[in-house]
Order: C-alpha cells, then structure tokens, then sequence
C-alpha cells in the first residue's frame, strides 16, 4: 500500500486491503467490540454489509460466496459471535474455501486492567480464551496492532489464498481506530514452484504416462478452489483420455465435455465402464488431490484403484509411487506436464444419459420420479447448491448441464448449509441461476436465512423436499421409526412471505 494511506485506520486499512484482494461483500452480525469493523465496511466504497440471521448463516453464505467469487468474508463479535460461526469456518477449511473471519475484542485498556469484567466473557478477566479456538479454523490468523497490521495482513491473506483455506484476524475495540504506524511492505506475490523439483515431477509423471497404454484422469474440487481448471481441463484434451469425478468433485470440469465419462463411486457402486475405466487403466491422474472417504465411495471405502498407479497432483505437491514432490504449485505443473505427455488412442468415450422420466402427473412425488425432472430442470452454467443427505445423493448420480457447477458440503456434512450458502453464490455471482435442493431438517436448520435473500435483492430458486423428518438418517440406521428423527411439521412454501420475501412464488407440490 502506498504512503497516502500512512495515518489510515487499522480496520480501515484492513479492509481496504481484503477489497484488494478481491472481497467485495462481508457477511455478518453486528457487536459492539466489532463495530470498528462494521463502520469500517460501511465507509469503504468498494464493499458491501450482508447481514445475517445468525454468525453460522453468515460463515456459510461466506463459504458459497467464496466458492464462486474466489475469497468471502464475515464479520462477528468476540466470543458468542464467533463461537457461533466456528462450525461454518471450520467447514470451510475442510472444503478448502477462503474464507476471512473478522473478529472485535475487548478493549486492551480492558484487557490490561486487573480484575476488570465485562460481558461476552466467561467472567474471569481473561480476554483471549477464544483465539485459540479461532485460530483452529484457520491456516493463518493474526491478531492485529498499528504496529504488525500490514505485515500481518500480508502474511495471512497469502497464507489463505495459496492454501485455500480460512483466514482469521482479531483486533481490541481501540486499536481498531488508531493509526498504522507499522512499516510498509510489499504485497504478496502467488507461491512459485522450486524450480528443481518441478522439473524433475514433470518428468517423473510424462514417463510414466507416456509409459501406459490405458488411463483416467480424476480432476478435484481443490483444482476448482485454486482456479485451475482450464489448466485441467487442457491436460485431459491433450492426453485425450476420459475424465470421471467422485461425488466431492462433481462437475469440477463441465459434464457437457466429450470425455467426461460419468462419476466413480467405488467398485460396487460405479457403472461398470466408469470402473473399469478407473480401476483397470494402467495410469490414474489425479488431478488436484482427489479424496477418498466414506461418503466419496458409498459408505464402504469401496475402491480398488492400485496405488502404484496413481500420480498425485495436489495443491503443492505430487506424489508418483514412493517419491513425494515438494513446493511444486498444481498450476504450474498442469502446465508444464500438458506440454510433455503423450495423445492416447480412446476407442470412444461413453457419456452418461440423462435418467428416464418415469410417473404420470397425477402420481405422488419419488425420488425416483422427481430425480429425472431435476435433471431436465437444469439449464447451462446454472450453479447448483445440494444439501448433503438425500439431496447430494440423489443429485450426485444425474448428468449436469454444460457449464453448470455443484456445490456441496460433503467433505463436512454438517446439516443446514445448503439455504446459506446459496444467499452467498447468488451474490457472488449474480449473473448466474443459483438452484437450491434442500430437505426439511436441513432446511429448518438455517431457513430464518430467507428473509435476507429478499433484502440483499438475491433471487434463488429453491426446492425443500418434505419427508417429515430426517430421512437419511432413517436410511441409515437400526431404528429408522425411533422419534428423535422426527422434527416439527412446517408450512413451507408459508416461510418466504413470513420473513418478508415479497411477491416470491411459492408453492406446496405433492404429485
């Protein structure tokens, strides 16, 4: 930053530079330790408040922002405020998403008081219990000074952007106004791949590509958080072998592309030309990390793929057999690998069809029946939130549209980020049809959220499957008729015109 901002405010400056780079709304609640940062937004020309219902709602619109604008931001008070918004950071650092957490504290002149008390504390004149658990949900965190206020920015948002994952910062009620005295420093430049192991990943993994008469490339969530790809999707052209994706990664590379081939769900789950395609191939390109859990592979770490036969590009890394490949960067190797590898001969790419209609108009809703309509729904570049549960599940298996991207929260699959979440893509990307598939107990986790998407002017479409409970859990355990999975039964399709959406079209379908 220049020195024209030299008596600029802590706060002030530290928006200014989350503006930078690349934050333009900040999702939240307001506090009194963390108005400094409230005014701060609201004085800052380049940035927009979005008021939540609660802190978990605004770091789960914060997320969904991120995932289709590239950074997100929220906002909270000390201790009850941010306490409440941990699940939601933390899920966005298990989803990889770069999320900044502002926080306000107590004043130092509090702070450094003896035996002085004041609220939203547990009473014991300890002012920093919580930073520590803040600290947790993120990969970098500072708590600010005038004096370390631009170094710290620096280091915190270079931390999160390159790693994809939160950022926390923490400033006292006072120093949030007082003047940066701290020296300035240059602003980050995107990590660099060490020349040497780079060069020696890249020819490790052409030899071993160009080696093989079969492959498969698997592209990762993590490669669309770090914007890469178009450089996937070049490496999947130039080899020409088909690509699948696994339930996290769905719709990573457009499902409208020639070799996709269709999702790999572990051996007993997965079509037979996808497994086949993925299990039997003589090299499996994982392009971006892909993960392999309990949800990706139906429940029952059902995969076969031999491990010899998989080169590992991760975010900054590779791993091919033994060798692991430190501070290589996932563009910088796509595009160097791209240059090197071989044109395979691809007899022909079986694309997935879309799932046959099936029901008459008279007859009660399935998922059956309502699953293939959902498909025929969706239009290009539409992006699409599911809720993990009966949603994500049945959304994970239907072919998407050209363009269209997914979203869900599967490698947290925590209940209720679905409604939140699509309040952040819907203003994140404005330009794009957000379509919301939530159940009921998802739904009745977050849905107080509604009302702001009519008041921040955003326009979902939403669909919340009612099964009088929570179904998946039903589907899943012993007791599937035991009470504790039952919940209230509420008027829907009533909600939006409760919490103040006008003129929205609301309907309750049964068949």
């Amino acid at each position: 930053m220049s020195n024209e901002n030299s008596t600029i405010s802590v706060v002030d400056y530290a928006i200014a530079r989350l503006a930078k780079a690349g934050v333009k709304d900040i999702f939240g609640l307001p506090g009194d330790f963390a108005f400094p940062w409230n005014d701060a937004v609201l004085k800052n020309k380049d940035m927009n408040w979005r008021g939540a219902s609660n802190e978990l709602n605004a770091a789960y619109a914060a997320d969904g922002y991120a995932r289709v604008h590239g950074v997100g931001a929220l906002c909270t008070t000390y201790a009850v405020g941010e306490l409440s918004a941990v699940c939601g950071v933390m899920g966005a650092k298990a989803e990889k998403v770069p999320v900044f957490h502002l926080v306000g504290m107590p004043s130092m002149r509090h702070q450094k008081q003896p035996h002085t008390i004041v609220h939203l504390t547990l009473g014991d004149g300890v002012y920093q219990n919580f930073i520590n658990i803040g600290a947790q949900t993120a990969c970098a965190h500072a708590i600010l000074t005038p004096e370390n206020c631009r170094y710290e920015m620096e280091w915190v948002i270079s931390t999160a952007i390159a790693m994809s994952e939160p950022g926390y910062f923490v400033v006292a009620q006072d120093y949030a106004d007082m003047p940066v005295t701290g020296p300035e420093v240059p602003e980050y430049e995107p990590r660099k791949s060490d020349p040497a192991e780079l060069a020696a990943a890249v020819e490790a993994a052409a030899e071993k590509i160009n080696a093989a008469k079969t492959g498969c490339i698997m592209p990762a969530f993590k490669a669309a958080r770090l914007h890469c790809q178009d450089e996937v999707q070049a490496l999947i052209e130039a080899t020409g072998l088909p690509f699948v994706t696994n339930s996290f990664d769905k719709a990573t590379i457009s499902e409208g592309h020639p070799q996709f081939i269709g999702g790999y769900a572990g051996t007993d789950f997965s079509a037979p030309h996808v497994r086949e395609a993925v299990e039997d191939s003589d090299v499996v390109i994982s392009a971006g990390g892909v993960l392999f859990n309990d949800f990706s592979t139906v429940g029952f770490f059902d995969s076969a793929i031999d491990p010899d036969k998989i080169i590992r590009i991760d975010m900054d890394y590779t791993q091919i057999g033994d060798r692991v490949y430190t501070n290589v960067q996932l563009r910088d190797i796509l595009r160097e690998l791209t240059k090197k590898v071989k044109t395979f001969e691809v007899a022909e790419y079986k694309n997935p069809q879309m799932q046959t209609v099936t029901g008459e108009p008279g007859d009660k809703i399935t998922n059956e029946t309502l699953m293939p309509r959902y498909e025929r729904f969706f239009k290009p570049n539409d992006i699409i939130i599911a809720e993990s549960g009966n949603s994500s599940i049945g959304l994970g298996g239907m072919k998407l549209p050209d363009g269209a991207v997914y979203h869900a929260g599967l490698v947290w699959s925590a209940i209720g980020y679905a409604t939140p979440a699509s309040l952040g893509t819907c203003l994140g990307d404005p330009t794009r049809r957000t379509v919301i598939v939530t159940g009921d107990g998802s739904h009745q986790l977050s849905a107080n959220e509604l009302g702001n998407f009519y008041r921040h002017g955003a326009k979902p479409i939403m669909f919340v499957v009612n099964n009088a409970g929570f179904s998946v859990e039903r589907a899943i355990e012993e007791y599937p008729d035991y009470e504790y999975n039952d919940i209230a039964d509420w008027d829907y399709h009533k909600l939006p015109a409760a919490l103040g959406c006008k003129d929205w079209f609301t309907a309750r379908v049964t068949t």
